[in-house]
């Protein structure tokens, strides 16, 4: 068969497998699910774990999948009951043909509104086929809509770390990356206007000289070139029109329903940090690595603790480092290497003398910290370490043999800076009840 669109063959070939399409729909639809369901939970892990690493890039990304996943699975659900309703009339057609509106015997009145709006079976069967054949393909198409709005958004994230980085010279920063990133703004709010108002700016002959340009670059940064067909098919159509305007709308409401819950106390919630009248599981080990959580500031192994000695997890962030940095400030480097790298990077800067800075940074970072139980202060020593969930920061062991059975309150305070004035800050307060074996 020739590939040609103009050949009459391929003509006819394309209004079969149209009339065919169905069947195909069904098995991608029945395969995306299950690999759908399939998927979730590692995306939802990744994306909180990215969220307590401070790791803005792979938010973008694990939140985009995320969303993503719920377009796909809602769309294709929605896709697999109306065409499996579909099936099911196509069956009832075949045995009982249209509708007899004289075998119901209805009054005039109901027979003239049901010949009106219902109208005949064949009108129903083909409603059907149509509203499932537009879902599946808007389905990849809203798909293709985020991933463009992800690259984009990822390039605005790459460009702002370079405008704030180190490395980036005034003159790249203020001649190069700031107009790009004033362009980018600009372009998206434009290219953003022309797709709710469904191309307007490409309707008027006053806006193409400008608009045309950041058409052209934008139809490439936002992967549009590779979906425009099927956009431009939608929109030639009163009901693609109909449809397209309804669409945005639709998801804002859904995401405002998925948002709400429900509330049992002006007081309570299940998001509140640990102190002395609230167990967080977020702060115990056990119940981090069942409810597939992960540590917030700081942790212990368990509610009830029956050994002698307590292992403390404190969690690392960037903003400890600064901290580190500033109350020794010889730890500071010239170049900061926090952030995006990558492995192909040649030329980065190696530490000299790493080991006795490593000694240094550890002995800084630790006069930084008090750790209490109830009203005693404990000493201990910091080891740098991952806890099961893969998370960084530093862990000790304190000796509590000498405590009293029953609740107490370990509390996690930490050397602060404000105007000058040096005070340390109660991090967190996690309470443990102690009954040794």
């Amino acid at each position: 068969m020739s590939n040609d669109p103009k050949t009459k063959k391929f003509k006819q070939w394309l209004d079969i497998l149209q009339q065919e399409s169905w069947q195909l729909e069904l098995i991608i639809s029945g395969f995306a699910i299950y690999g759908l369901f399939m998927i979730i939970e590692p995306i939802e892990i990744a994306n909180v774990e990215a969220q307590y690493d401070n790791n803005m890039s792979r938010v973008f990304i694990m939140q985009g999948l995320e969303i993503s996943w719920y377009i796909l699975t809602i769309n294709l659900l929605i896709h697999v009951i109306l065409r499996g309703l579909w099936i099911g009339a196509v069956g009832l057609r075949y045995v009982s043909g249209d509708i007899d509106y004289d075998e119901l015997n209805y009054s005039s009145k109901f027979r003239e509104h049901l010949t009106k709006r219902v109208g005949s079976f064949d009108n129903y069967v083909a409603k059907l086929e149509k509203y499932c054949s537009v879902i599946f393909a808007v389905t990849f198409l809203l798909l293709f809509y985020l991933l463009g709005l992800l690259a984009l958004a990822s390039l605005f994230t790459v460009l702002g770390i370079s405008v704030d980085g180190e490395r980036s010279s005034d003159l790249i920063r203020y001649w190069i990356l700031i107009p790009l990133i004033v362009f980018l703004g600009i372009g998206s709010s434009l290219t953003f206007i022309d797709f709710v108002t469904q191309g307007w700016l490409k309707k008027k002959k006053w806006t193409t000289w400008f608009y045309y340009p950041i058409y052209w670059v934008f139809k490439y940064l936002t992967l549009s070139f590779l979906y425009r067909p099927i956009v431009y098919n939608f929109l030639d159509t009163k009901f693609g029109r109909r449809l397209s305007l309804v669409l945005v709308p639709l998801y804002i409401g859904v995401a405002i329903i998925a948002g709400t819950g429900f509330s049992t106390s002006n007081y309570w919630h299940k998001d509140l940090n640990s102190n002395t009248i609230i167990a967080n599981k977020e702060n115990y080990d056990d119940a981090v690595l069942k409810n597939t959580n992960y540590v917030r500031l700081a942790s212990i192994p368990s509610k009830v603790i029956s050994d002698n000695f307590l292992n403390v997890f404190v969690l690392y962030g960037s903003t400890v480092e600064d901290d580190v940095f500033y109350f020794n400030k010889d730890l500071k480097p010239d170049i900061d290497n926090r952030g995006l790298y990558s492995t192909f990077e040649t030329g980065k800067v190696q530490i000299k003398n790493r080991d006795s800075l490593l000694r240094t940074y550890m002995s800084t970072l630790q006069e930084m910290y008090r750790l209490k139980i109830d009203t005693t202060q404990y000493d201990f020593e910091f080891v740098y370490s991952l806890n099961k969930r893969e998370q960084e920061g530093f862990e000790t062991y304190l000796d509590i043999s000498n405590l009293n059975n029953g609740k107490h309150v370990l509390e996690v305070s930490r050397k602060d800076h404000s105007n000058d004035e040096v005070y340390y800050r109660r991090i967190i307060q996690i309470p443990f009840w102690y009954y040794p074996e």
